[in-house]
């Protein structure tokens, strides 16, 4: 019974708990007005650019061009400990390391990689780190290269075609990062956990193992959400009660995703919109 309630549910005759159009629909008031209402960045904000752009220009004249690179700890949601540019000046934040322009590393993509950007930065990777890489974590691009036939690989290194998956591990990510800050960290949890209970059934299918495989795999990702925000000192697990932990909330959300991604393409402007009706 479980199992059909599912497949309602991805039939589209089963609404889902959580409906981020739907919540917005419901309580956002248009604003209709010009841009009279905004306002110059105040003194603290404007210190906090300069000392962004002082970090800039250490950066470009450090050797390779980089102000440092963690070579040994491997980039996770929650790996890192909170990191501030000038925390007295902060109003929003979180940095992808623990300190302004410390680079992090994410093997999880490919080894080679990481080695190779690393040495093109006059560094090199951590050998235990390394090691546990080439010899016992499978990467994405050892996955993608498993399954390439001749053909392909011939193809891919005479440079015939490109925009093959190998090189495109960390991908184009669109979360919904409006989430966090609408509902809470454990209301997306348990939503999770009942799409668990849905997937309950005694005749395991590869479709059945995966679905579950995956939202086990998201669980454990807003767990260490939560904890990463912690270690700035915030609470996420319930919704935002404020416009400036809506940003904050939101804002954590997209900073673990590129802690754990680290994705080119991934981007928060498109968010703007909604924050322009939450604030």
């Amino acid at each position: 019974m479980k199992f059909d309630e599912w497949n309602g549910f991805k039939s589209g005759k089963w609404q889902k708990e959580i409906d981020v159009r739907s919540f917005i629909q419901t309580n956002y008031t248009p604003y209709e007005g010009d841009s009279s209402f905004l306002s110059s960045a105040t003194d603290k904000t404007k210190k906090l650019w300069n000392d962004v752009l002082e970090l800039y220009k250490k950066e470009k004249d450090s050797e390779g061009g980089v102000l440092d690179i963690d070579t040994k700890t491997i980039s996770t949601i929650s790996a890192h400990d909170a990191g501030y540019i000038d925390k007295n000046l902060e109003k929003i934040v979180g940095l992808q390391t623990d300190a302004p322009l410390k680079r992090a590393i994410m093997p999880f993509g490919g080894i080679r990689i990481v080695e190779k950007s690393c040495e093109a930065y006059g560094r090199k990777m951590d050998e235990t780190t390394a090691q546990i890489f080439h010899g016992a974590r499978k990467t994405h691009n050892d996955g993608v290269f498993d399954v390439y036939t001749p053909d392909i690989r011939a193809a891919r290194s005479s440079h015939l075609i490109t925009g093959l998956p190998d090189g495109y591990g960390r991908g184009r990510i669109i979360g919904d990062y409006r989430r966090v800050a609408l509902y809470g960290v454990d209301a997306l949890i348990s939503e999770r956990k009942h799409f668990l209970e849905l997937l309950d059934k005694d005749c395991f299918t590869e479709e059945l193992i995966r679905e579950r495989e995956e939202f086990s795999e998201q669980i454990k990702a807003l767990e260490a959400l939560k904890a990463m925000a912690l270690k700035y000192g915030f609470d996420i697990s319930k919704p935002a009660k404020s416009a400036l932990e809506a940003v904050q909330w939101l804002y954590f959300g997209y900073l673990g995703a590129i802690k754990d991604q680290n994705g080119a393409a991934m981007s928060i402007r498109s968010y703007i919109f909604f924050l322009r009706y939450l604030l």
